[in-house]
């Protein structure tokens, strides 16, 4: 229920949810993802069970709105089993495959088998947990510490839509940074959820560019200007949230925005809750809908993994994997497929997908196969005529978000007034 909105963070490894799934049997999520205690954190609601619980309308209300008035998916995974990391890594280039750790004092590549599986000879292997990005001052806590931070290889779709010429931009609460100490950005800024308790508002972790050389901005920069946001200028298409709002309201919004709300706002449990979620995506969202963009606009409402949460939805296994260490016979069972790396099987639980745009059909669940790499797939679709990543993505075996009965319909007549939610109730203001 609402009141029990700020719930225990659940296990969702790679490993341990491939066992929750027990072979397709989906009946072992209390063994394996199971949190019924959350440690030191007393404003957090955890049971026996916890991960068999779920959220309805009375609590997600405003997601529960969009759907009836927009689109949503009933058939959308986790690219791979596992965390945060992998998740936005196949979100902006279909492979987690292609890392590497390297010491954060030295840059010299290092082991951290926690994060990191299936390592070569060459020291690459796959990112399956959740180690801070290489490229980005305020890992490890602004350098406090000295975990081996990630690197990627390989191309994401900002280095594809820059070969365009196609403006785009990943923009994340807490980015700008707070102070600088000892030549590092620091990115201290906190914000809190409705307990009260205040949550760094930036993840290094979550922002999947950062592992990129080509599309990091290590110092946290800001634009040159406002004109250049969307542009390849010093901030290198990574801002804070902030100014997604400011180039919106002044009509220079990139034709690719990535939003990753603060912490605080981000759904995640275990310091974030829907309730909080629900206030970021509702001020977005309407903030879209009563701008000039919105007759062109498509919002695309998605999560980086489950959380360990039960489902009752077997995945299809589209890549398997053989990582001893790691795998079970559910993944071992099938071909090692896109670009031959262990430690990508899936795909993973089912995730919520959400459409909201006037290129929707109205109160439509589609049953189309897709997975986080779908959002790339559509973007390469509709700007880069089809173009695909390559280098094992799965990309190249995603179906796009629009489709025939997919969650987006070009061919449709747009339905051009927009629905206002209120922020705090999830509930219809207009529309």
């Amino acid at each position: 229920s609402p009141a029990d909105a700020l719930t225990c963070d659940q296990n969702h490894a790679y490993q341990a949810e491939q066992l929750a799934f027990d072979n397709l049997s989906m009946d072992m999520f209390v063994q394996f993802t199971d949190h019924d205690t959350c440690t030191g954190q007393p404003t957090l609601f955890g049971t026996t069970g916890l991960a068999m619980d779920y959220f309805d309308g009375n609590t997600v209300t405003a997601l529960w709105n969009y759907a009836q008035n927009y689109a949503m998916s009933d058939n959308n995974y986790d690219t791979n089993f596992g965390p945060s990391t992998p998740g936005a890594l196949n979100l902006i280039s279909g492979d987690d495959g292609g890392g590497f750790a390297v010491s954060p004092a030295t840059g010299q590549k290092e082991s951290d088998p926690g994060s990191i599986g299936s390592v070569g000879t060459n020291g690459v292997g796959t990112v399956y947990g959740d180690l801070d990005p290489a490229y980005d001052d305020c890992s490890d806590g602004g350098h406090t510490s000295t975990n081996p931070v990630g690197v990627m290889t390989g191309r994401n779709i900002g280095n594809l839509l820059n070969a365009r010429n196609i403006t785009w931009g990943w923009f994340q609460g807490g980015f700008v940074p707070s102070s600088h100490s000892g030549g590092f950005s620091v990115c201290g800024a906190s914000s809190e959820n409705i307990g009260g308790v205040a949550a760094a508002k930036y993840s290094p972790h979550h922002n999947p560019f950062e592992y990129y050389a080509s599309t990091a901005n290590p110092k946290h920069l800001a634009p040159t200007s406002e004109a250049e946001i969307g542009m390849t200028d010093r901030a290198n298409h990574q801002y804070d949230l902030s100014l997604f709002y400011k180039t919106l309201q002044d009509g220079n919004m990139p034709a690719v925005s990535f939003l990753k709300a603060a912490e605080a706002q981000d759904a995640h449990p275990g310091y974030s809750d829907p309730l909080d979620e629900q206030k970021f995506i509702v001020n977005t969202v309407n903030a879209i809908e009563k701008s000039k963009f919105w007759a062109s606009t498509a919002i695309v409402i998605t999560y980086d993994d489950s959380d360990g949460w039960y489902d009752h939805q077997p995945s299809p296994i589209v890549n398997g994997s053989n990582d001893s260490t790691l795998d079970n016979a559910l993944c071992e069972g099938h071909t090692v497929g896109l670009g031959g790396r262990n430690d990508r099987c899936g795909f993973g639980p089912r995730l919520p997908l959400v459409v909201i745009s006037p290129y929707t059909r109205q109160n439509y669940v589609s049953h189309n196969l897709t997975n986080q790499a779908s959002v790339i797939t559509f973007i390469e679709d509709n700007w880069l005529n089809g173009q695909r990543a390559a280098g094992g993505s799965f990309d190249s075996i995603s179906g796009s978000l629009d489709a025939a009965n997919g969650v987006l319909d070009t061919n449709v007549k747009p339905h051009l007034t927009p629905v206002i939610l209120n922020p705090n109730t999830g509930e219809v203001v207009s529309g």
